[in-house]
């Protein structure tokens, strides 16, 4: 597979890994868009939540687990962060492997703003 969130998670491409397990790894975006930003992905591919399948909801559920633990050791849990999930390409995800944006570390206001 010529996957570049498969390759990290497989250690063939280096990363600033936070946190890895047998099903889940964490590490820094090379392009962060908040003091900290994190991603965190399943070492299984699935190429996004539409590509989920119910006997993934435990994996689903480890990566949800996963950020909060991200977090807490960055040191933004209690301050907050968002916790972001892109679906398709009209949403922005641009590496089709499921995963999560942790981003904190400052104040990044409301997520949704009224549309003119």
């Amino acid at each position: 597979m010529n996957c570049i969130f498969c390759k990290i998670a497989a250690g063939e491409i280096p990363s600033r890994k936070v946190y890895e397990d047998d099903q889940v790894a964490v590490f820094h975006d090379i392009q962060p868009q908040a003091p900290v930003h994190l991603l965190v992905i399943p070492r299984k591919h699935i190429a996004s939540l539409n590509d989920a399948a119910p006997e993934d909801a435990e994996l689903l559920g480890r990566l949800l687990l996963a950020a909060r633990k991200a977090a807490e050791d960055a040191g933004i849990a209690g301050s907050g962060y968002r916790v972001i999930n892109n679906c398709g390409k009209d949403a922005g995800q641009v590496v089709f492997h499921i995963h999560l944006h942790v981003l904190g570390g400052e104040d990044l206001g409301p997520l949704l703003a009224p549309r003119a």
